[in-house]
């Protein structure tokens, strides 16, 4: 389906002159990827169209550093919102540049290294809170109340994944423009939902950004992210660039990061320690009993069950049934790096419906905040001492 940009911008228009609400300001998600950059570049656009006597609604554009994002996305991203404010000034649109970090005993290095915190992985993203989340929900949560409340703008699309289309469909009230964001007061407006992938590339290539410049080096950020070509998109034929996830450098939720890799093999070669410092942190994570410190900061020394350490903490607990709970303690099953179950490869049994080898490979139940999640490295215990493999 061919794009209207027109359809989009008058729809920008009409909501921003025929709010209810029209003091409430505008805060429009800003990551300097694709989509962030065509949302931000359409409704600046649109806002053209206006009257300038007529401009009164604030509009925010905010951007998150977690401090260990991708230096070569870090200096993109920097350049680019310099030039956002300059020409945001100069036009006379009432467009502020804000930038959010975690507070120091939130960020990455502090919770890694100070604190003890393993390294990410999918079922303990403890990073994602802390460092995106908490720093610019904070931000939005002061917006709100200065002004009673509060527009956010997101560059999501349901054509970005299955997941997220589900989600967008799941939240949308049918025929408004708005959705309830979770905070008090916060709304949600998508203006590029229906945006595919194609069209948005093929509009990031036809049509300059009004900061000034064009967006040669964010289609060659991708291109060499993905290893391979981002063509002027024509039909749906034609292969789209825009796969590519450009994250922190350090992250070891995923398990191999693609774009530093693409990134790296395309000439950014000084990247090349930080991929070492990063799959050594994955090696870290996933061996804690050659890792990891076993002298606690309290000065406790623990590797003992708790008939042993009397260690009472939630974090060294798991419900289990009588039945698992004996498994368990003998050794015939335990729990690995990723809260999912491991059976013996010694235990017989008959097999029915009520068999212990049915909850193999199985992740277990969490608790809802991660404070609580089991730790790891007493799990690590279970599998060197008891367990047998």
């Amino acid at each position: 389906m061919a794009l209207n940009v027109d359809y989009i911008e008058n729809e920008i228009i009409d909501q921003y002159l025929f709010d209810e609400n029209p003091t409430r300001p505008w805060i429009i998600g800003f990551s300097g990827g694709k989509d962030s950059t065509m949302l931000l570049q359409i409704v600046w656009n649109a806002l053209k169209r206006i009257d300038p006597i007529l401009l009164t609604r604030k509009i925010y554009v905010v951007c998150n550093d977690t401090l260990v994002e991708n230096p070569r996305i870090v200096k993109f991203i920097n350049t680019t919102l310099r030039k956002i404010q300059e020409a945001a000034n100069l036009q006379q649109i009432p467009l502020f540049v804000q930038q959010t970090t975690p507070r120091l005993d939130d960020t990455f290095w502090v919770r890694l290294i100070g604190l003890g915190y393993p390294a990410p992985n999918k079922f303990y993203r403890w990073c994602t809170d802390r460092m995106k989340i908490t720093p610019t929900t904070r931000l939005i949560v002061e917006k709100i109340a200065e002004n009673g409340a509060a527009i956010i703008l997101l560059g999501t699309r349901s054509a970005e994944s299955s997941t997220r289309a589900a989600s967008m469909k799941k939240h949308e009230i049918k025929g408004q423009r708005l959705r309830k964001h979770q905070l008090p007061n916060a709304y949600v407006y998508a203006p590029i939902k229906d945006v595919s992938t194609n069209n948005l590339w093929q509009y990031l290539n036809q049509v300059p950004p009004p900061w000034g410049g064009n967006h040669k080096e964010l289609v060659t950020l991708y291109r060499n992210a993905s290893s391979g070509d981002c063509p002027l998109v024509i039909d749906s034929t034609t292969p789209s660039c825009g796969n590519s996830r450009f994250g922190c450098w350090a992250c070891t939720v995923v398990q191999k990061d693609r774009s530093m890799e693409g990134l790296i093999d395309n000439g950014e070669e000084w990247m090349l320690p930080l991929a070492e410092i990063r799959n050594f942190l994955v090696e870290t994570r996933d061996n804690p009993e050659i890792y990891r410190e076993k002298r606690r900061r309290n000065g406790e020394i623990v590797e003992k069950y708790f008939s042993e350490s009397y260690d009472d903490t939630i974090t060294n607990g798991i419900a289990l049934c009588p039945n698992l709970h004996r498994a368990f303690d003998r050794g015939l099953i335990t729990i690995d790096n990723n809260y999912k179950v491991i059976v013996s490869k010694t235990f017989k049994e008959d097999e029915t419906n009520y068999s212990i080898r049915i909850f193999e490979n199985q992740q277990i139940f969490l608790p809802k905040q991660e404070i609580h999640f089991p730790l790891i490295d007493n799990f690590s215990w279970h599998r060197r001492k008891i367990f047998k493999a």
